[in-house]
């Protein structure tokens, strides 16, 4: 199949990518526009993981202020120069991951922070569950390793559905926003905050 500049054209627009990595995508795939976006991610993904070690020291804080006040967020998200921090697509994939952590409510940033003793007592429930459902012994740990890496697409950011493509993870919309920066990009924390949460109503 032909690829012509109108696909190049709608790949990039897409993806964000350069016209020339667009257009060998694109002939790589035979022209099939969503094999090729994916060829790009997975460049993306690759690059990402080269930067990965290099320091995010500056960046930006951002705040998002939902629900007529009633929920907010601060999230500081690391990159390493003060000029890509300044640029529009930082600072909308700041905003955009500001708004997922008001919807979604991660409890951390990645699987790595989940404490010991939380992973436990979620692995004894999910046991307790299978045991009382009278799932055979041998397949438990099977079930339980399933329903714990669902625990972690709920409550680490990171794993979480983006709420703006249900297809996409967070981790997937950082990796896009590193390929196309070209600069380490890391989620370091967030606060998020629900009006009257842990106070005394008595």
């Amino acid at each position: 199949m032909e690829v012509t500049a109108n696909m190049v054209k709608e790949l990039r627009e897409k993806s964000g990518a350069g016209m020339m990595d667009c257009k060998k995508a694109l002939a790589e795939t035979g022209g099939d526009m969503q094999k090729a976006y994916d060829f790009l991610r997975q460049k993306g993904l690759a690059a990402a993981a080269k930067k990965a070690d290099r320091v995010a020291s500056d960046g930006a804080v951002g705040a998002y202020v939902h629900a007529g006040g009633k929920i907010g967020v601060l999230v500081e998200i690391n990159c390493e120069t003060d000029f890509v921090a300044r640029t529009t697509e930082f600072q909308t994939l700041l905003k955009d991951i500001a708004m997922q952590i008001a919807a979604a409510n991660p409890r951390c940033v990645r699987r790595e922070e989940v404490t010991p003793a939380d992973l436990d007592k979620e692995k004894e429930i999910y046991r307790q569950q299978a045991l009382e459902s009278g799932k055979p012994e041998k397949i438990i740990d099977k079930i339980v390793e399933g329903k714990i890496e669902k625990f972690y697409s709920e409550v680490c950011l990171l794993e979480q559905g983006f709420i703006k493509d249900q297809d996409k993870k967070v981790v997937d919309v950082i990796n896009d926003a590193i390929a196309r920066l070209g600069e380490n990009i890391q989620v370091r924390r967030f606060a998020r905050y629900n009006l009257g949460e842990g106070a005394n109503k008595d």
